[in-house]
């Protein structure tokens, strides 16, 4: 079973209201928005990162699913694996804290486990948000609405590109691939005017297509309207095939948002500096993704972004990693 097969199966346990049909990053009971992603090693991290990164990685990815409901951090369990290397485990720990610190973010419990010898690590931590006035889901866009992206596209792709060639290399690219950054006060703001909204982690056209599928309708995406960084420019460049390895990446963390075409995003009380772009729209029509740029029809790519499966699994970690490049 791939990723989409068992979230269908799961669909037919997880029937409270709370659970949003599974159709969502997150769900929301009683005012609190709840979301739990686990980070596995040769998949979304590298056995050489620095262990601080990878505590750091999985407090900010579970803290980019509240920001794309636009919730406030509350508290976090925390399940960790331990592994061989107890001066390992203590440094996830430091990134553990550092990232919790930083974005105030209470660790309230969790559980710990001892792995055998050879396993791979996989750690785990749920995130707990409160409310704000309105929690957008995936599923309410309308035919109309305008699609904005918050963020960059393509940096943490390249950077682990960077990573696979030269396992000592650093810079901008990398440290957006190790040390992702949670949109949350953006995510605030663009949350009570959007009528859908979710977090870009595995791929701009495989997550919008998400919400096209929730919304039941067509996403349509400018790939000459992308946002992309000035250090993604100078390693991987800008033309077609620049846009469309940003657009299918992953592990971007930006916020896509789809918004009534009257509102206008830059009279909303975005944090200084916060680069929004407006990529496209969606539009009546069967729930697909469709790629354009400059109004001119291209042909969607064979792989949209990263869908974990049984392959990942047969072929090893470095076949997993080299997907998501």
């Amino acid at each position: 079973m791939d990723e989409t097969e068992v979230i269908a199966r799961l669909r037919r346990i997880a029937t409270d209201p709370a659970a949003r049909g599974l159709s969502d990053d997150a769900a929301l009971l009683d005012r609190l928005v709840l979301t739990h992603d686990s980070i596995a090693e040769g998949v979304h991290f590298l056995s050489g990162d620095p262990p601080a990164s990878v505590g750091w990685k999985l407090v900010a990815v579970n803290l980019s699913d509240l920001a794309a409901k636009g919730a406030e951090p509350a508290g976090a369990l925390l399940a960790m694996a331990l592994g061989p290397d107890p001066a390992w485990d203590s440094e996830f720990l430091t990134g553990v804290e550092h990232a919790c610190e930083s974005y105030r973010l209470p660790l309230i419990g969790g559980d710990t486990i001892a792995l055998p010898a050879g396993a791979i690590r996989v750690l785990g931590l749920t995130a707990i948000g409160r409310a704000g006035e309105r929690v957008p889901d995936r599923a309410s866009g309308r035919p109309g609405d305008r699609l904005w992206l918050v963020g960059t596209l393509g940096d943490a792709a390249a950077g682990l590109g960077q990573l696979l060639r030269d396992q000592r290399a650093s810079g901008p690219l990398v440290d957006v691939y190790r040390r992702p950054v949670p949109l949350l006060a953006a995510g605030r703001a663009m949350a009570p005017h959007a009528t859908a909204m979710l977090d870009v982690s595995d791929g701009l056209l495989l997550d919008a297509r998400r919400m096209a599928e929730a919304s039941g309708c067509v996403a349509e995406i400018d790939l000459a309207s992308l946002p992309l960084s000035g250090a993604f420019v100078a390693e991987v460049g800008q033309d077609r095939q620049a846009r469309l390895f940003a657009a299918t990446g992953g592990d971007d963390y930006a916020l896509l948002a789809a918004l009534p075409p009257e509102i206008d995003p830059s009279t909303l009380c975005l944090p200084s500096g916060a680069r929004i772009a407006a990529i496209g729209t969606l539009r009546d029509g069967q729930a697909h993704v469709r790629l354009v740029s400059d109004g001119e029809p291209v042909e969607l790519p064979e792989r949209l972004g990263f869908e974990h499966s049984r392959n990942h699994h047969r072929d090893g970690p470095a076949a997993a990693l080299a997907d998501r490049a």
